[in-house]
C-alpha cells in the first residue's frame, strides 16, 4: 500500500513538469509581438531614415539589435528550457533547421548564455543612453551603470561557480 502511494505521489510530481508548457507557449507568443515591434520599428524609420543624422542611424540600429537579442534570449529559454524541463522537442529531430546547439544545452550552459545575453543587452542599452545624453538625467545613468556592472559581477560570478563545480565533479570519485 504505501508503495502505491509514493508511486503515486511521484508520477504526480512527474506530470507537473507539464505546468511549465504554457509558460514556454506564451514566451513563444512573444516571440511574435517581439517581430511585430522590429517591423513597426522599421515602417516609422523608413520615411525619416533619410533625414537622419548618423547619431540617429546608430540608435535605430541598437534599438533593433536590442529586440534580436530579446528575441534569441527569449528562443533560447524556449528550447532549453522546454528540452530540459518538460519534454524533448521530437519534431526537432526531423528538421534540418534545427539550432546545432538545440538538446545540448544544459542547465548550468542555459544560465550562462542567459546572463551572457543580459548582459549584452544591458550594454546596449547603456551605449544607446550614452549617445543620447541630453534625455537622461546623471542619476538615471548612474543607475544604468550600477546595474550593468550588477550584470557583469554576476555573470563571473556564475561562470566561476559553474567552473569550480566541474571541477568538484571531476575529482569526486
Amino acid at each position: 500500500m504505501k508503495d502505491k502511494i509514493e508511486e503515486l505521489i511521484e508520477r504526480g510530481i512527474f506530470a507537473s513538469r507539464w505546468f511549465l508548457a504554457p509558460i514556454y507557449i506564451v514566451l513563444s507568443i512573444s516571440l511574435l509581438f517581439i517581430s511585430l515591434k522590429t517591423v513597426q520599428e522599421l515602417i516609422h524609420f523608413i520615411p525619416s531614415s533619410m533625414n537622419m543624422d548618423i547619431k540617429d542611424m546608430m540608435l535605430y540600429v541598437l534599438h533593433i539589435v536590442d529586440l534580436a537579442l530579446i528575441a534569441n534570449l527569449v528562443l533560447m529559454i524556449i528550447f532549453a528550457g522546454y528540452e530540459n524541463f518538460v519534454s524533448r522537442i521530437g519534431v526537432a529531430d526531423d528538421s534540418e533547421d534545427k539550432p546545432s546547439w538545440m538538446g545540448q544545452v544544459g542547465f548550468s550552459e542555459l544560465k550562462l548564455k542567459l546572463i551572457a545575453s543580459i548582459v549584452a543587452i544591458s550594454g546596449i542599452n547603456l551605449l544607446e543612453a550614452f549617445m543620447d545624453l541630453s534625455i537622461i538625467t546623471d542619476r538615471d545613468l548612474q543607475w544604468m551603470i550600477i546595474v550593468h556592472i550588477t550584470f557583469v559581477v554576476s555573470g563571473v560570478l556564475l561562470a566561476l561557480m559553474d567552473l569550480l563545480a566541474s571541477k568538484a565533479e571531476k575529482h569526486s570519485p
